[in-house]
């Protein structure tokens, strides 16, 4: 038996907060958002909005900086961080063909964190 979910006033609030929201964002910038609004709204109720969202496949995830966020659209994210300096370069990459053929199914969204030295830390390596 599937668990019925209530419409409240609440989730009315979160959901209509979550679609003003571009690209990717955390639990945190979405409950300060909706604290603004009604600062009875606890944390623990977006967390488990976005958790049904995501079950639901109405939200994506992914992790940055150790945090999970958050986005309506079936984006990629992904990562080049500097081993020296351990700074994080967000890049974008649009096509995965690649990867696809390798895969026995569909890929819905997918991240990857990329490796390296930045040309910072290489320059001041070459000085």
């Amino acid at each position: 038996m599937t668990k019925k979910s209530r419409k409240t006033k609440q989730k009315t609030l979160i959901q209509s907060e979550m679609q003003k929201l571009s690209s990717f964002f955390t639990a945190d910038e979405l409950y300060e958002k909706i604290k603004k609004k009604d600062p009875k709204i606890g944390i623990a109720t977006v967390y488990r909005l976005l958790k049904d969202a995501r079950m639901k496949k109405e939200m994506h995830s992914y992790v940055c900086d150790r945090k999970m966020v958050y986005s309506r659209e079936k984006n990629n994210h992904c990562h080049f961080i500097c081993q020296k300096c351990k700074k994080t370069t967000h890049f974008n990459i649009e096509k995965i063909d690649f990867l696809q053929a390798k895969i026995n199914g569909e890929i819905c969204h997918f991240q990857i964190d990329v490796y390296g030295i930045c040309d910072t830390c290489l320059r001041q390596n070459i000085d």
